[in-house]
């Protein structure tokens, strides 16, 4: 009897309360090194990714491994100051100046590489405008930015919800979906 009782108990969802606000451009921002590993999936069109994910970030360059499902290197992105570069599994190597138009043409959708830096952090690009949503403990729910919506669905756990790293986010534009699992982050 009780656990039908309980069975038939209807609970309450509260809706988070959501506080937008608007941020504009800033000039400076202190840089941060990084290093993350986790999960991707990519899917623009009919083309797409599914696999690892691991990324060293610095101010002067990054390197992106995609893995497939089994381990082995399907692509490495190379960024510095002057130029891209893209490896395949095939050795085939791709050079651009664009992290953007390079995964495109080759992979078949879109890495925002300078927005995702800041992203995967739970901030916005202090580059160009954007809209932030928070919850009422202050954490980053949506960013909106350079037509880009990133939502964010889990955090790692912390002491301080000012310091919380984002662990799942969400980035969708016109057709392209981007979700990211983090496994694990390091800051340098």
């Amino acid at each position: 009897m009780y656990s039908l009782l309980v069975g038939c108990a209807s609970f309450v969802h509260k809706s988070p309360i959501v506080n937008t606000s608007v941020i504009e451009p800033v000039a400076d921002v202190t840089p941060v090194n990084f290093e993350l590993m986790g999960r991707l999936s990519a899917k623009d069109g009919e083309r797409g990714f599914s696999g690892g994910v691991r990324w060293s970030h610095t101010n002067a360059d990054d390197e992106i491994h995609l893995f497939s499902p089994f381990g082995q290197i399907m692509a490495q992105i190379r960024r510095n100051q002057d130029v891209v570069l893209l490896t395949t599994s095939e050795q085939k190597i791709y050079r651009a100046t664009s992290v953007e138009n390079l995964t495109k043409q080759v992979l078949g959708w879109h890495l925002p590489l300078l927005g995702l830096q800041y992203w995967v952090r739970g901030m916005n690009s202090p580059a160009t405008k954007s809209e932030m949503d928070r919850d009422m403990d202050g954490r980053v729910m949506v960013i909106r930015q350079d037509g880009w919506e990133i939502a964010y669905s889990s955090y790692f756990p912390s002491q301080l919800i000012q310091s919380a790293r984002p662990r799942a986010l969400v980035l969708n534009r016109r057709d392209l979906k981007i979700k990211l699992v983090i496994d694990s982050w390091e800051i340098k």
